[in-house]
């Protein structure tokens, strides 16, 4: 629900002073988060490490006539801004692709570096529950009226992992298209920590979907974290 998670990230950008200035968008995709913060009034700077997705926000941002907006093609490890933003947003499990624990830590870091003081980090992660609880070895199946989806997961717990495997069927003309990748998830404490090693300290942990208290099995976290001052 792009809606009501643009409603909680706005609520607590403007919770905590954030009116306005530059906002970056960490793991953007096509950018419907990042086009609503950007018809708010925020400069919005978009980062993806696909330029194909980036192509349609800027399509996308284009027919709005959105032109408060930045687009960099970046890995998230290698972060580069050339300047301060207002505030950090990562939604959508960005930050659970990232990989292993280390390379999370470096992403945390990377980002709380560009951050102003008394600055915002907004994300959202998958949390451990719903990896070993819902996700864990289960296959789904989507139909949508010209798609079929088959979703196939495969945990492992060892390395703290799910491996996923999507596979589509276009049924109008019959062509198969398969992708794997990988989503890492780590314990609120690992979580902090990163935080806690980044300058970052941890205002507000709810749940990522209902945007309530956090409970034993919220499947997302959404945090809110503020840059300390030196």
């Amino acid at each position: 629900d792009y809606y009501a998670l643009h409603k909680a990230v706005k609520s607590r950008l403007k919770a905590h002073g954030v009116n306005d200035g530059i906002v970056v968008d960490l793991g953007c995709g096509t950018g419907d988060l990042t086009l609503l913060l950007a018809q708010d009034g925020y400069d919005m700077i978009g980062v993806d490490l696909s330029d194909e997705m980036l192509c349609i926000l800027r399509e996308k941002a284009e027919e709005q006539n959105v032109s408060n907006l930045l687009l960099l093609c970046q890995n998230l490890l290698d972060l580069d801004l050339y300047g301060t933003v207002r505030a950090a947003v990562s939604t959508f499990d960005t930050l659970n692709h990232i990989g292993p624990y280390a390379d999370f830590c470096k992403a945390i870091q990377r980002a709380a570096l560009f951050i102003e003081p008394n600055g915002l980090m907004l994300f959202d992660m998958n949390t451990p529950y719903k990896h070993e609880h819902v996700l864990e070895n289960q296959v789904f199946e989507l139909e949508a009226e010209d798609v079929y989806c088959t979703w196939s997961n495969q945990l492992d717990e060892k390395a703290r992992l799910t491996q996923i495997t999507i596979d589509l069927l276009d049924k109008d003309t019959g062509v198969r298209e398969s992708e794997s990748f990988q989503e890492y998830y780590y314990t609120m404490d690992e979580i902090r920590s990163a935080c806690e090693a980044a300058g970052l300290k941890i205002l507000e942990i709810c749940d990522g979907e209902r945007f309530g208290p956090l409970q034993n099995n919220s499947e997302r976290y959404l945090i809110t974290a503020i840059k300390r001052e030196k």
